[in-house]
């Protein structure tokens, strides 16, 4: 076996691991580089190795920044198939079409403003390019296993994401395993990830490596930041991933409702035609939550669901304005993106950010050099469409809201394994979060360790 590692070795985005066996090439994911301008340019580079050459992807789950590039890497030549979960496969529908046509919007304003460096703004991948690389897509047998060429893989579910799954490689007498992204065990959605127990050789991701979830109760805290927030008049933003976190937040808010911490007249507005169809998928693969039919079934009880353009910009802008009046009651507005890089939350925070009273709230993971881990990190302005915004309203993270398993939790994962790997390499995460989870599986487990380099290939 022989690994290259093409994406998220040096960052937390672009999860891209390609294995060679013999003559078969397998990719382990295909995602996006997203935050850091630099990192985003990779997206345009190449994947650094010929696309024709690759036999297979292997999708651990569907966010982009692990499946986004796969309609890219279609339309420079790769053939095969993506092996993924059905419910992977059916997320991914929803987020790669999304994705494509963002990327043809953008490329569209920038053609019509002038504001491209380039004679002419392209899209990265077209929602044809989309529409080819879905129906590449094969979906797993229930027992997670599968037979490629001199490989046995298997797909063990992980938690995190509906569908979300570890990846085991055997072939040669070797087993490889790619965790993908860990979940947590005591998710608000999700089952605990199961455990892998054996590995000659491992990618362990490090989202957060260098960190722990604060103890807080989620519901609490969401109760605390509305409540306060109302109180002086206020409306609540939660910028939100469409899938998985949209969800997680709709769950708590019809909890604080049936506690009569939230009253039942105050309007909750979903404004992500995204995050709607992604909630559908969540029932249709309600088996896989922890939580229980009825509950996942109410999940948008009472719940506004924002579908159409022009409804969106007209409550975003009812939201503005130095004080309340009639037209723009204490809301709550669920949007995405959860990072705030794009997408209809741009209107709200436009709107928003630059009053007091209301109060900004991401849920969850924000990247380095993405809006949200700017507005987080106490950036008093910010730049959207083209013009500086100020920053006015009160900005919080709820981190108790993250899908990660955090240091302790992947440590946790770690210690399921009957024997130490000949050989661990930590992805997926910033430097700082991946040399402290380097350092503490070196030193809590005493496992050979250490964190690859971008497009550094190694001989197992």
């Amino acid at each position: 076996m022989k690994i290259t590692f093409l994406g998220a070795a040096d960052a937390v985005t672009g999860s891209r691991h390609l294995l060679d066996i013999g003559e078969q090439r397998l990719l382990l994911d295909c995602g996006l580089f997203q935050g850091y301008k630099y990192l985003r340019e990779r997206n345009w580079t190449g994947l650094g190795v010929a696309a024709a050459s690759i036999d297979a992807i292997l999708l651990s789950h569907a966010h982009l920044d692990h499946s986004g590039y796969i309609p890219a890497l279609r339309s420079q030549g790769f053939q095969g198939q993506t092996f993924s979960t059905s419910a992977t496969r059916d997320l991914c529908e929803v987020l790669l079409l999304d994705s494509a046509h963002l990327q043809e919007e953008d490329a569209r304003r920038a053609n019509r403003w002038g504001t491209s460096k380039h004679a002419k703004a392209l899209p990265l991948y077209t929602v044809a390019d989309t529409k080819k690389a879905l129906a590449h897509f094969v979906g797993l047998p229930r027992d997670g296993r599968l037979k490629l060429g001199d490989a046995d893989i298997r797909f063990t579910p992980i938690g995190h994401l509906l569908g979300a799954c570890a990846l085991s490689i055997t072939a040669n007498g070797q087993t490889l395993v790619f965790s993908g992204d860990v979940g947590r065990s005591n998710d608000l959605l999700m089952p605990a990830p199961q455990r892998v127990e054996e590995a000659d050789v491992l990618l362990i991701e490090s989202t957060y490596g260098n960190r722990l979830h604060p103890a807080e109760d989620v519901q609490v805290k969401l109760a605390q930041v509305l409540r306060n927030t109302f109180k002086r008049g206020g409306s609540v933003l939660l910028p939100s991933f469409a899938v998985g976190r949209a969800q997680a937040l709709l769950l708590v808010l019809q909890r604080l409702r049936e506690a009569g911490e939230l009253a039942q007249d105050v309007p909750i507005y979903l404004d992500s035609p995204m995050a709607i169809q992604a909630t559908e998928l969540t029932l249709k693969h309600k088996k896989l939550l922890r939580i229980s039919a009825s509950e996942a079934g109410g999940l948008c009880d009472g719940v506004h669901l924002i579908t159409k353009p022009a409804e969106s910009v007209k409550l975003a802008t009812s939201l503005g304005g130095t004080k309340a009046s009639s037209k723009s009651r204490q809301s709550i507005v669920i949007s995405a993106s959860g990072m705030a890089t794009g997408g209809r939350v741009l209107n709200y925070i436009e709107t928003m950010a630059p009053q007091a009273r209301h109060h900004i709230a991401f849920p969850g993971f924000q990247v380095g050099g993405s809006r949200g881990a700017k507005m987080v990190q106490g950036a008093r302005e910010i730049k959207l469409h083209g013009h500086f915004v100020s920053v006015n309203a009160e900005i919080s993270h709820l981190e108790g809201f993250s899908g990660h398993a955090d240091a302790d939790g992947l440590m946790a994962w770690l210690r399921g394994f009957k024997r130490a790997p000949a050989q661990v390499f930590v992805v997926h995460g910033e430097p700082e979060a991946s040399d402290a989870l380097r350092s503490r599986i070196q030193d809590e487990l005493g496992w050979r360790v250490r964190v690859p380099q971008h497009l550094e290939t190694v001989e197992l």
